[in-house]
């Protein structure tokens, strides 16, 4: 018999006797000579080393046959396990093993004989090439299987050998590339004495690729690598042909069509200007910011011969995406009521990135009309110009205001896509607002009118290291708001804001967070400022455990009327709990003074603790507080969900 159908025969003991598979029988009939007086099935069987396992004496007993070779029912559940890997095994062979060995994957589901086999032969094989793409060459994989009281293990032996090393390391093709030559030879991370490892070839040649890309050689062509083993001496040689091309600068940017928008306002938003050297990564910084833009749908950018020498410029294709949004939004809260809230917008309407909103929002406690126009990447990236229109009704337990407002601003914004240290923005409002609230001394109800114009500015400073879950660094931001009221008599003030933030991880699962806020009005009393303009403190966003604006001096209805200063303080600690779940303990605390400047006395303070489903889009925050120290008419619960930590 030859050796072929001899591996693959098994033999099957089952009540004392010996069978062959069907598959065995039928690669047997064909390796049978035309003359069959030419064999005799009296002599002994041919060793089988690769099996495992002796071939049965057909003279002995068959009591003595059956207790020779291991008892494999028809079908039989079994396990597997793989020896001489202990010093060898990374993480990532591990990992890539258990994803495609056949055996594990039908480790709960009966098996056969036959295909036990199958399945040992193809983790054999699998096992031996992730040993030769981590170098080992010489590396030898054998199966058996082990059957004892009818328990069956299917063992994988493993013999690793020595680790081929590389001999030479040879880039060819660089010498074009001048001075940055060992720039590029430095990229492919592969030295002679290295391990012959696929994976760190792999990621040294996808290294090369993005660094002589980063270089400015935007038709730099990197050929694949040539391994070549020599077996005696355990080593391997490693060329690759690179091909630089010449070294570029950026050109001008055209876009096939303008169906989206223009080659101008694709260079607005591109971080590189023309004339500066060509870099690849900013070319992918482009695509990824072009698609943020919510108006592509896919984007294509290929480098082309630009039109002047020494340049490339930069075709764009792109499919737009669709342009109009739907929003709406349904909520409750404690002191702001019902609220239900539509929009429409149209991202595009006034080409490019131009967008016009229409809101409306229908309350309990508010009523609000509104339109307004933005323009993103305006003349740069990321800077956003803002104008909108506004008719509002509004009523707060401290003031009830009908406010018409028409205001604009232009702003530098961060996002979760590209978070940036420094934001800013410049703004212009005008208001007329007709407000009611009371006469302190007496509790009775007054109407007043008021004209405001105001210039607010704000500057922040983020460095932090995520935008809605941050664990290590600080936040300082400003805001400053010089305004003039007109009601009965013109007078000017101005608002001034300050916010502070700093997160430490104190342990893997565990990061300490604060918080502090103080503002102050200057330049006119806090009677003839109107109440909508005022300082107020409590809530989801400010002192947890009270209600909205609840915190600070009342009037004799027990209604608040806001102040000219404001201090709050927060500290929380964010422990990761299990899975994507964690609970938070904090303690806030914070206060409305009629005097000028911030004070930090009289204290409201309010504890509890809260929940935090982390999303792949940010936390989902549920935090439930109680005043500690209450005033007359608090609440003891509160109850707030928002997306994003609390600061």
């Amino acid at each position: 018999m030859s050796s072929a159908v001899r591996r693959r025969c098994w033999p099957v003991a089952a009540a004392g006797l010996i069978a062959l598979s069907p598959a065995c029988a039928w690669a047997q009939e064909q390796a049978r000579p035309a003359d069959e007086g030419l064999l005799d099935f009296g002599d002994p069987l041919a060793p089988m080393p690769e099996l495992g396992l002796d071939w049965p004496d057909l003279k002995a007993d068959p009591a003595q046959i059956a207790d020779s070779v291991p008892q494999v029912a028809a079908e039989t559940r079994y396990r597997y396990r793989v020896e001489g890997m202990d010093g060898v095994w990374t993480d990532l062979m591990r990992q890539r093993f258990n994803e495609a060995s056949t055996l594990r994957a039908g480790e709960d589901k009966p098996a056969n004989a036959a295909q036990l086999d199958r399945r040992a032969r193809e983790d054999a094989g699998l096992l031996n090439e992730l040993l030769r793409a981590e170098g080992y060459y010489d590396a030898e994989v054998q199966t058996r299987v082990e059957a004892v009281t009818g328990d069956v293990t299917v063992l994988l032996t493993a013999v690793p050998g020595d680790v081929y090393r590389f001999a030479g390391v040879t880039l060819e093709g660089l010498e074009p590339a001048g001075a940055k030559a060992e720039a590029l030879r430095k990229a492919f991370a592969v030295e002679p004495r290295d391990p012959v490892n696929a994976d760190t070839i792999a990621a040294a040649e996808a290294n090369l690729k993005e660094r002589i890309g980063r270089e400015g050689f935007p038709f730099a062509e990197v050929g694949e690598s040539r391994i070549v083993v020599d077996h005696a001496t355990r080593t391997a040689t490693l060329a690759v042909k690179v091909t630089p091309g010449e070294a570029l600068r950026f050109g001008r940017i055209t876009t096939r069509d303008n169906r989206v928008f223009d080659g101008d306002h694709v260079q607005d938003i591109a971080r590189f200007k023309p004339g500066e050297s060509f870099d690849q990564g900013s070319v992918d910084d482009l695509r990824r910011a072009i698609i943020q833009t919510g108006l592509v749908s896919a984007v294509r950018i290929e480098p082309v011969k630009g039109a002047e020498p020494g340049t490339v410029d930069l075709a764009v294709r792109m499919a737009p995406a669709p342009p109009r949004t739907i929003a709406g939004e349904i909520g409750y809260g404690t002191g702001e009521g019902a609220r239900v809230e539509a929009s429409w917008t149209h991202r595009n309407l006034f080409p490019p990135e131009g967008a016009l909103t229409l809101r409306g929002v229908a309350g309990t406690r508010e009523q609000l009309a509104g339109v307004s126009f933005r323009r993103n990447n305006f003349h740069e990236r990321d800077r956003v110009l803002t104008l909108q229109a506004t008719a509002a009704h509004l009523e707060r337990d401290a003031y009830s205001a009908d406010t018409l407002l028409l205001a604009g601003t232009m702003e530098r914004q961060t996002n979760i896509f590209f978070q940036k240290a420094w934001i800013w923005s410049l703004g212009a409002e005008l208001a007329a607002s007709r407000e009611q609230d009371v006469i302190l001394a007496t509790g009775e109800p007054r109407e007043r009118t008021y004209f405001i114009g105001a210039l607010p500015t704000s500057l922040t400073y983020d460095g932090t290291d995520d935008l809605l879950n941050p664990t290590r660094g600080f936040r300082l931001g400003g805001r400053l708001s010089p305004e003039v009221s007109l009601s009965g008599a013109t007078f000017g003030y101005a608002r001034t804001q300050l916010d502070a933030s700093i997160y430490r991880p104190i342990t893997d699962r565990v990061v300490l967070a604060a918080r502090t806020r103080l503002g102050t009005i200057v330049g006119a009393p806090r009677d003839a400022i109107a109440p909508s303009r005022r300082f107020y403190a409590g809530g989801g966003a400010s002192v947890r455990g009270y209600g909205f604006q609840s915190i600070g001096p009342r009037d004799l209805n027990n209604d608040p009327i806001g102040g000219r200063s404001l201090t709050e303080f927060s500290i929380e600690a964010r422990v990761k709990a299990f899975g994507n779940f964690g609970v938070v303990p904090f303690i806030d605390a914070g206060n409305i003074y009629t005097s000028p400047l911030p004070k930090f006395t009289d204290f409201r303070v309010g504890a509890g603790i809260g929940v935090r489903y982390y999303s792949n889009f940010g936390p989902i925050r549920v935090d439930v507080g109680t005043p500690i120290n209450p005033q007359p008419g608090d609440s003891r619960i509160a109850v707030y969900v928002s997306l994003g930590q609390a600061f």
